[in-house]
């Protein structure tokens, strides 16, 4: 069964953004990972504040996605986001 990593976040400083960008792709990839959606515009119909940018990636299931998220690559990643970004919230949850 496939499994999501959701994540809502503001990016704060996009310059030092970036290299998350490339070293997230890179270690997603390696897991078998896609992209759902990836900070496109978001709609609120319930509940707040408005999520400034959302991340859904798809995993083969819930053991690849914890594997994923707690890789060297992926850890490697991890504080480039949380320094250059406020308000996230990330979790992992199993598909239907």
């Amino acid at each position: 069964m496939p499994a999501y990593f959701v994540a809502e976040l503001e990016v704060t400083n996009p310059a030092a953004y970036e290299p998350y960008r490339a070293l997230a792709k890179s270690s997603i990839e390696q897991f078998g990972g896609r992209f759902l959606a990836r900070g496109g515009a978001a709609e609120l119909v319930e509940g707040g504040p408005v999520p400034q940018r959302v991340v859904i990636i798809e995993f083969a299931d819930m053991a690849t996605a914890q594997r994923w998220y707690n890789s060297p690559e992926y850890q490697k990643a991890l504080p480039i986001r949380l320094a250059n970004s406020r308000g996230g919230r990330a979790f992992i949850v199993d598909g239907a």
